[in-house]
């Protein structure tokens, strides 16, 4: 699958498209883990990254955390469910 297929969700669940999103901008993608915990309407995704790939994660003031949950709510809007990121250390 192209790129812009897997950026866009197309063929992806919203767990795949933030596990892709993620390992893109952290330096250790091996080291990604994304639990899910999903109830009637909501989705708990719980991230885990490598302590130091934790400030790329969340950004300058919490800038890229929120982006990265702009996303994600967005992506899965289309399974009309609400997503919700917990960034675990």
């Amino acid at each position: 699958m192209d790129n812009e297929s897997q950026i866009s969700g197309r063929g992806y669940g919203s767990r795949s498209f933030l596990e892709y999103l993620i390992k893109t901008i952290v330096d250790h993608p091996e080291e990604v883990t994304i639990s899910e915990v999903d109830g009637e309407k909501t989705i708990v995704y719980e991230l885990r990254v490598n302590r130091r790939d934790m400030g790329k994660v969340i950004g300058k003031k919490g800038q890229n955390a929120r982006a990265i949950r702009t996303l994600l709510a967005a992506v899965s809007a289309k399974a009309q469910k609400r997503a919700v990121l917990e960034i675990l250390e």
